[in-house]
């Protein structure tokens, strides 16, 4: 008896297979008499067919064939370029690709997208990353791309959307594709985003990132999702070759005597109330229990202001921007990006040291011109919090200044990265920010367990 299998609101429904043979993800639907299983197991339903020569009527599939996909560029493929995109190959069409930022993971897409001459959907975080793959697409295959999302709702055998975006719309859309590129796929494990990569039937998978570990340890759920790591290569691999060299000094910043006896006073009130409730930060659940706690009392208020100023004076003490005056100074006449953990330090910076400030505030064709006139010279420095963290391509920074910031080994390889871009003969250098006597010397221990800054 042949089987027949249909896409319906993100998942499959197949008719024609008994209760008791169903194929891999797939349960007993009582209410329409048929099984059902999440729209990503399309892959493994067509494999057992084929396996056990079950007639499939495919009902499912909506994605095109595109046999005339062409890469126009010109551009030779690096040595780990070409492995990548082989062990992807190998892996049966679906896995993970790490590479540092500037290595060209696009180019990576670029190419399994030509081979595999499917509908093909990349998912990215950011609008700017949208706008980014839609030109560098148009540019590649010189065919109308589609878009999906930032007002965009223009769907092509090649589209760009964002993860908000796929998030919302894959219960339509999900068998429109045949390959999906998950742009900074670390991004992927979050819970609704998950769910979206579910609702595709999309058999051919490929994840794109320079940073995939994460603190929450979610990216193991993407091996079922996408597919495992097929090849990984690191910065110090590629730096001085196919990435800028590139040095990092940590420098260490003594508080002044009133920022001092202020910053021990406040953590005195914050670990006070903490040992007082019991609360072991270390544990996976310290924060939370934290929050909860301070917000039952006038004291435990009180303690997480404490937290909060004391955090303040570590993260943007004026000697602090005292330091990064003197190594503008001394880095003069090169292009620096001033990184801070929050919006309210990346201003104060702004304002002492006079130069162009983006926030996630800051208006889209603000953002534009300032980064324009970074690319073109116009402006030598700018100061940011996290939205420059990734996804921004930025060739001509030279200077990373981290004045504060997490202590995620992700964020610090991501603003590394930042000036790793090669451009002409450039030196990049990265400097790290530590105020003496504070929680930031271990946070920078932690920030700096990647082996790009051993």
């Amino acid at each position: 008896m042949a089987w027949t299998v249909r896409f319906d609101g993100g998942t499959l429904v197949l008719h024609g297979a008994g209760k008791d043979a169903l194929p891999d993800g797939f349960e007993w639907d009582d209410r329409i008499a048929a099984a059902r299983a999440p729209a990503c197991a399309y892959a493994a339903l067509v494999d057992r067919c084929r396996t056990d020569t079950i007639e499939l009527a495919d009902e499912a599939r909506a994605y095109n064939k595109l046999p005339d996909l062409r890469h126009l560029g010109t551009r030779t493929p690096r040595e780990y370029q070409k492995e990548a995109v082989a062990a992807w190959r190998a892996a049966r069409w679906r896995g993970i690709v790490v590479l540092p930022t500037g290595a060209g993971k696009s180019f990576v897409a670029e190419t399994c997208i030509a081979l595999a001459q499917r509908s093909t959907l990349v998912v990215v975080p950011t609008l700017d990353l949208l706008s980014q793959w839609y030109g560098n697409l148009q540019a590649a295959f010189g065919v109308e791309i589609g878009a999906l999302g930032g007002g965009r709702h223009e769907i092509r055998d090649i589209t760009v959307t964002t993860y908000d975006s796929a998030w919302m719309h894959m219960d339509k859309y999900g068998g429109r594709f045949g390959l999906v590129v998950f742009d900074e796929v670390h991004h992927l494990p979050a819970s609704m985003y998950l769910r979206a990569a579910e609702s595709m039937i999309a058999p051919l998978r490929l994840g794109l990132t320079a940073t995939l570990e994460r603190t929450d340890l979610r990216h193991e759920l993407l091996t079922d999702v996408v597919g495992p790591v097929v090849h990984r290569v690191e910065i110090p691999d590629l730096a001085g070759d196919f990435l800028a060299p590139y040095h990092v000094e940590v420098v260490s910043v003594k508080l002044s005597a009133e920022d001092e006896r202020q910053y021990a006073e406040l953590r005195g009130t914050y670990r006070q109330f903490v040992q007082s409730r019991g609360i072991r930060m270390s544990a996976p659940d310290g924060w939370t229990r934290f929050l909860i706690e301070a917000s039952r009392s006038r004291e435990g208020r009180a303690a997480f202001k404490a937290f909060l100023a004391a955090k303040a004076i570590a993260h943007g003490g004026p000697r602090k921007i005292a330091m990064v005056r003197q190594i503008l100074a001394e880095e003069a006449g090169r292009r620096a990006i001033v990184f801070t953990n929050d919006n309210a330090t990346a201003l104060k910076v702004s304002r002492e040291l006079l130069v162009p400030c983006i926030t996630h505030h800051t208006d889209v064709k603000e953002r534009r011109w300032i980064l324009d006139a970074f690319a073109a010279g116009d402006v030598r420095c700018v100061t940011t919090s996290r939205v420059l963290n990734e996804g921004v391509d930025l060739p001509a920074a030279e200077v990373a200044i981290i004045v504060s910031g997490t202590s995620t080994v992700r964020e610090a390889v991501q603003r590394l990265g930042r000036i790793l871009r090669p451009s002409g003969d450039k030196q990049a250098v990265l400097y790290e920010l530590i105020s003496e006597g504070t929680t930031e010397s271990a946070a920078s221990e932690r920030r700096r367990e990647h082996d790009a800054y051993r």
